[in-house]
């Protein structure tokens, strides 16, 4: 008998646990879908405008002073995705007034001309939505860290229909080396209602149609070397964007005046390059790498200059869609000297150097099943676990925790370089 009650009891608290998760779960993802599904839509509209009125990025220096302006009277200056971070290992506060800050501030970047990506802000709006849910709930500070995750799932899989990879993403990318599964149920449904609610707004998923390659031992050493080398992309793209930062805060102190000069030196590199592409998050080129295999000779190496001046000088966004960016048109170019076709080394290049960059390998594989589909994922799967080990301990976010060695089975519990 004792045994009997022992195991109901149990499954009462399981049972009440996950009737707990099932409605925080999906109240946040039904919040987060509807706030990210107008973020998208916003983006989405003022880059038409800035397309259609390319005199905009004049008042790309205008647009600094006031994002800048925005984090200032807000109190919320220099908060970024790594305080997301820091509240879900330390438990540290994030302010509700992010939310509506980094949203304008976003759209001000892309409507101007900044080069930045969008999943920046859907990590910020998302921790921020699931931090104050768990105060208004009155969770508890573990629970409140879950809630967190939850709504980074969420408004990530608002924006870019990845429901799967937004819900590992989120547990993968503060711990690296470990998962916890606890929030997998809640990032999930999470996830999955602000996925359903993109629906409503008629925002398409995320997606590119390839030809896949058979599995072949000659094709696998190619595509191999040039996952290896995307490692080294990946590395060379987070040093410099940590190295733009630090520099650009020692050289100009003043938050207003860097802002005001990043602008202004933005506008001289675009007319400098003679191309707008490198402007915004530069979806169409993603698009044209992978679709036509066809991209510039340096327009890897453009986006990642354009991405460092531009989030150096306080512009907001994101730095994912860049990546994707600089990784398509690196693998385009490289593919064919391997012997790869240049459309199917563009979609390696975005896996492999997302991967180096966010040290995510399992988001990244099913990443690549999501938007390619999993007929390849063989390839894509071997490219992202050279990617993880030799992209080192090198990482976008500066808080992000490596708990255990990616060189043997070790607790080192330190944080990316």
């Amino acid at each position: 008998m004792d045994i009997i009650k022992s195991k109901l009891t149990e499954a009462n608290i399981f049972s009440r646990t996950f009737l707990k998760w099932l409605w925080i779960s999906v109240l946040i993802g039904l919040v987060g879908g509807v706030i990210g599904s107008v973020f998208y839509k916003s983006i989405a509209a003022v880059t038409t405008m800035r397309e259609s009125n390319p005199w905009l990025i004049w008042l790309l220096p205008v647009g600094g002073v006031v994002i800048a302006a925005l984090y200032q009277f807000t109190h919320t200056k220099g908060e970024s995705t790594n305080d997301i971070i820091d509240s879900i290992l330390l438990g540290s506060r994030v302010d509700i007034l992010l939310l509506p800050v980094i949203f304008l501030s976003t759209v001000i970047t892309h409507l101007l001309g900044g080069s930045a990506g969008r999943e920046g802000a859907a990590l910020q709006i998302g921790g921020s939505l699931g931090y104050n849910t768990g105060r208004l709930l009155k969770l508890d500070e573990k629970e409140e860290r879950i809630a967190i995750l939850s709504g980074m799932s969420a408004v990530f899989s608002a924006l870019f229909g990845t429901p799967i990879t937004a819900t590992v993403f989120a547990l993968e990318v503060c711990s690296v080396g470990i998962i916890h599964y606890s929030g997998l149920v809640p990032c999930g449904l999470a996830a999955l209602s602000a996925y359903f609610v993109t629906t409503i707004f008629n925002i398409a998923p995320t997606h590119f149609t390839i030809s896949p390659l058979t599995v072949h031992p000659v094709m696998l050493i190619r595509v191999c070397v040039l996952a290896a080398l995307c490692a080294v992309l990946s590395v060379i793209f987070c040093e410099l964007m940590h190295a733009s930062n630090r520099l650009a805060e020692k050289v100009v102190k003043n938050d207003y005046l860097r802002a005001f000069l990043g602008g202004l030196l933005l506008i001289i590199m675009t007319f400098l390059v003679g191309s707008y592409d490198y402007n915004g998050g530069g979806v169409h080129i993603i698009a044209k790498a992978i679709y036509e295999g066809q991209t510039k000779p340096f327009a890897f190496l453009f986006k990642i200059l354009f991405t460092a001046v531009t989030l150096s000088a306080g512009f907001k966004g994101g730095e994912i869609v860049p990546t994707f960016f600089i990784g398509s048109t690196f693998g385009c170019l490289l593919g064919p000297l391997l012997g790869i076709p240049s459309e199917f080394a563009a979609c390696v290049g975005l896996v492999g150097t997302f991967c180096g960059a966010v040290n995510c390998p399992l988001a990244s594989v099913i990443l690549s099943v999501e938007l390619f589909g999993s007929e390849s994922i063989v390839y894509f799967a071997i490219v992202c676990f050279i990617c993880y080990m030799l992209s080192g301990y090198s990482g976008l976010y500066s808080e992000q925790k490596i708990v255990y060695s990616k060189l043997k089975a070790e607790y080192i519990n330190r944080k990316t370089e």
